[in-house]
């Protein structure tokens, strides 16, 4: 091999080697920290990118997306003394690629040793029950410390997360045996109210059904008094016309007799006689016990004969009736009575008949269909 062959091929590889050295591609979401022989020159942003071979380095390459670390969990004592154990997750981005490589030697160490001396301080001025409901307060000052503190190192937090709150065993067990009772006491509660609850509709059922059966019994009753003083009135009506009938047929009968007595022109020995037929009669009372006949009955009837008769040929005297009198004429009944004898029903008593019928009729029907 010739030394002109070994020249070129050197420089070949020279020329090779700082073409390499010279460009650098970042790549998206990405940048990287350009130092010229030591000093800082610039930031890379992504894409192509131009160096001075020999001179220019890459100190370090920043991932500009948010990032999520989870730290382990770490003891914190409550206000109460009690040690818990908490987990926390931060979400951050490197906003600022100089400061973060400048500013810190070692920027996710040092949020994770912030975050946990940020944690015990806010919680060490919070109980126990404090802490395990005040995620939300405790990560939102968990955020605001650690946004202040790390924005002079090019990281902005974006959020802090409490992932677990673990209290000691002891605790654990008493805190179940609290959320037991409470539970309990809940469920006696509830049962209680719905004791009550049911206790005050079973009341208010049979108040309503007390009441819908005085209503009822009230109606009925009512209704009852009602009937009596309907049947008595027409009861008291019906006798009131039946009086009234009797008593003009007796009229009538006695007209007709005494029309008949005057139109026979009677002797006194008729007369004695229809006082016979009428003697049985009187004696048929129960406070009759003895009767007396007078010896002279006899002439008085005679006498009455003679006094009113006249004398006949056959030398008996007779009933003479004046020619003066007047046949007697029909009485005519008053217009006021005339509804003493309407034997129609009086509309509101059938009224009352067929609810009366339609509630009985619903009382027999009611046993035989109780699904109705």
């Amino acid at each position: 091999m010739s030394v002109t062959l070994i020249v070129t091929i050197v420089v070949v590889l020279f020329v090779l080697t700082i073409v390499v050295k010279s460009i650098l591609v970042i790549p998206q979401a990405q940048s990287a920290v350009i130092e010229r022989l030591g000093r800082f020159r610039n930031v890379a942003e992504p894409g192509l990118n131009f160096l001075v071979p020999f001179f220019d380095r890459v100190r370090a390459r920043i991932d500009l997306r948010e990032q999520v670390v989870s730290f382990p969990p770490q003891p914190v004592i409550t206000k109460d003394n009690l040690t818990v154990s908490i987990d926390t997750v931060v979400y951050f981005q490197v906003t600022d690629s100089r400061s973060a490589v400048y500013e810190i030697s070692n920027y996710i160490i040092a949020v994770e040793q912030l975050t946990t001396t940020t944690l015990r301080n806010v919680v060490g001025g919070m109980s126990l029950e404090e802490t395990l409901t005040s995620r939300d307060q405790i990560n939102g000052q968990l955020r605001g410390v650690l946004d202040d503190e790390t924005g002079r190192w090019g990281i902005r937090v974006a959020r802090v997360e409490l992932k677990a709150i673990d209290p000691p065993p002891s605790i654990q067990d008493s805190m179940e045996k609290q959320m037991r009772a409470d539970r309990e006491k809940r469920a006696i509660i509830l049962n209680a109210e719905g004791q009550r609850e049911a206790a005050i509709k079973t009341a208010e059922g049979q108040k309503q059904s007390q009441i819908l059966a005085a209503e009822g019994a009230k109606q009925a009753t009512i209704m009852a008094a009602e009937a009596e003083r309907q049947s008595r009135i027409l009861k008291a009506q019906g006798e009131r016309a039946a009086r009234y009938l009797q008593a003009q047929g007796q009229a009538k009968a006695i007209e007709k007799v005494f029309a008949a007595i005057k139109a026979g022109r009677p002797t006194p020995e008729v007369l004695a006689y229809q006082y016979l037929q009428t003697l049985p009669q009187m004696a048929q009372g129960d406070a009759n016990k003895v009767w007396m006949i007078p010896s002279d009955f006899g002439k008085a009837l005679e006498g009455f004969a003679r006094q009113l008769g006249a004398k006949g040929d056959d030398g008996v005297f007779r009933y003479e009736p004046s020619e003066d009198i007047q046949p007697s004429q029909p009485e005519q009944d008053d217009p006021s009575i005339a509804d003493w004898f309407d034997t129609s029903t009086d509309p509101r008593i059938e009224e009352a008949v067929r609810a009366a019928e339609a509630v009985a009729r619903k009382e027999v029907e009611s046993p035989l269909n109780p699904g109705a």
